[in-house]
């Protein structure tokens, strides 16, 4: 029942102080602010002003709350957009505490023009509100927006105070690569089995104890029990019965209820507790932490485990570091019989994130105008794909990449010179497909990515014909509104956080007990678990859960 995080991955980049470039097209002329349309074109052909205003320079303040290394005073991107238009961006980074850093700034309430959001901040009052600037001067903005546009307003008070970077999809769903949840095998144990598809937690430990036969000396299953980083442990029965990932609960019909004491539970980790009668499980599994579980994934040894991969996935990367790639894993969608697939999902939309404009912004119009201006395909072209020709090549009408420009893509000297990755990571962008049914990111063009890969994943893919490890996985419908439900603040101290408190605390201590028991005594510890689950006002945390879905139901839905 532990809260299941996601997160995006953040490029881990050397800080610096300040950097300004000049960007385009605002005046500060108040109402009258102007923003040159003038797009960039990735063919080199021009394109048309969207409008006959002059150009009038103008200076945009930035506070970052990212660490980036500083970009070259060149920067061919951002020379680019310095070319079409005017604008001039000031940008602080990051540097040391972050929650330092927004104190001073609120205590002496001396605001840049733009932050990216951050609930204290919003507390503060330190942003305009900003959904009736998009209503009446931000067109691209609105239309991206369109269909989250009540899931993107702050709950407390309505207002739109931040633009979310990520997460409102345009065209088709796109994704290669897969961080959720799953059940992962080594792909050098898959080759030596002929490639097989499990489907049944049978079938997964049927190969596990065939390779541990083996491999000896290998960790047949891992799993963690560790501080907050439960849900390896405790998530599995919700998806294998067919669920997202909505943490403690399951929702069916819009209602909520848990699943920690019903037999979807109890069916796996009596599952657990023959695996390790076997000595499939890891000894130390249950009681390590999580710095001893990435290194034993790094070291190669681990067969398999559940979890999320971007919560293992520094353990990959170092054996990645080692080349050791026929030790990194392939997840694999398992379920009980009967059930329907949902393992992956479409990321939700993390709220008051992305770029915000402060109450000390001169001109709040033409910094929503300017950032408008970038929501065009042609600019969303350029800041994600660079320029035709010398960033990516267009064969019958599909983008990619050369090798050499895939290398330049993966040299950080480069990048500094001829990407804006500072300002665009937070940048409201679009995702999915553009109108020529390209993928907005090269790393979600499917053929892009297999090209780009190593050729032992490329072996890997081509056994199972595939192009991307997303494609293990069934592609995913739309979030339900409501989704995901634990994202919903319980509030400190409340019956129900008290109660989710407990039932943590219950299935940490009983759910090692049920799987390392006898396998005649595994009954009678998992009665004791559901009797104690049974007097942890389970009732105050399900109420208090279904209140939240109903409320999401009735004010994030499009109107």
């Amino acid at each position: 029942m532990a809260l299941l995080m996601k997160r995006t991955t953040l490029r881990m980049i050397v800080p610096v102080l300040t950097f300004s470039v000049i960007l385009s097209g605002c005046n500060d002329a108040g109402s009258g602010s102007t923003v040159s349309g003038t797009a960039p074109t990735t063919t080199g052909s021009a394109v048309a002003t969207q409008g006959t205003e002059a150009i009038k320079p103008m200076t945009i303040s930035m506070f970052i709350a990212n660490s980036y290394q500083q970009p070259t005073a060149d920067n061919r991107i951002y020379k680019m957009i310095k070319d079409k238009t005017g604008v001039s961006l000031k940008m602080e980074f990051l540097v040391g505490d972050l929650t330092q850093k927004l104190g001073v700034m609120i205590a002496g309430g001396d605001y840049p023009d733009v932050i990216t959001g951050d609930d204290k901040l919003i507390a503060a009052g330190a942003f305009v509100p900003l959904e009736d600037l998009i209503e009446k001067y931000a067109p691209n903005l609105k239309k991206h927006y369109a269909d989250v546009w009540n899931q993107i307003k702050d709950p407390a008070s309505g207002h739109i105070y931040a633009l979310p970077g990520y997460n409102a999809f345009t065209g088709t769903f796109t994704e290669t690569t897969y961080e959720g949840p799953g059940f992962w095998l080594q792909k050098d144990i898959l080759k030596e089995q002929g490639w097989p598809t499990p489907k049944t937690l049978e079938d997964y430990f049927a190969i596990i104890e065939k390779a541990k036969q083996q491999h000896p000396d290998r960790i047949g299953f891992e799993t963690l029990n560790f501080d907050w980083r439960t849900f390896p442990l405790q998530n599995p029965p919700e998806h294998l019965a067919g669920h997202p990932n909505d943490g403690g609960v399951i929702v069916e019909n819009g209602k909520a209820s848990i699943f920690a004491d019903k037999d979807i539970a109890k069916n796996y980790y009596k599952k657990l507790n023959e695996i390790n009668s076997k000595g499939l499980l890891d000894k130390e599994a249950l009681v390590q932490n999580y710095d001893q579980y990435l290194a034993k994934i790094a070291s190669g040894r681990v067969i398999g485990m559940f979890d999320q991969h971007w919560n293992f996935s520094d353990g990959e990367k170092s054996l990645i570091s080692q080349g050791n790639f026929g030790s990194t894993y392939v997840g694999f969608p398992l379920l009980y019989p009967g059930a329907t697939e949902y393992y992956r999902d479409r990321p939700a939309l993390t709220i008051n994130r992305g770029y915000g404009i402060s109450v000390k912004a001169k001109d709040p119009i033409a910094i929503i105008k300017f950032l408008d201006s970038l929501m065009t395909e042609d600019w969303q072209k350029t800041l994600q794909w660079g320029v035709q020709g010398q960033d990516y090549q267009v064969k019958d009408g599909k983008y990619y990449r050369t090798p050499e420009q895939r290398d330049q893509q993966n040299d950080n000297t480069w990048k500094l010179a001829n990407k804006a990755e500072a300002f665009f990571f937070n940048l409201p962008k679009m995702q999915g497909t553009y109108m020529d049914g390209n993928a907005t990111d090269p790393n979600t063009q499917p053929q892009e990515f297999y090209d780009s890969l190593k050729p032992v994943d490329q072996e890997v893919l081509k056994a199972y014909n595939h192009k991307t490890w997303a494609e293990f996985f069934k592609t995913p419908v739309d979030n339900p509104v409501y989704y995901p439900a634990w994202s919903i603040d319980l509030i400190d101290g409340s019956p129900a956080k008290v109660a989710q408190t407990k039932m943590n605390d219950l299935a940490v201590k009983y759910l090692p007990k049920a799987v390392l028991a006898s396998e005649a005594d595994f009954e009678k510890v998992w009665e004791e678990y559901t009797d104690q689950l049974s007097k942890a006002n389970v009732k105050a945390y399900e109420d208090r859960i279904n209140d939240q879905i109903q409320w999401r139901i009735k004010n994030w839905s499009s109107k």
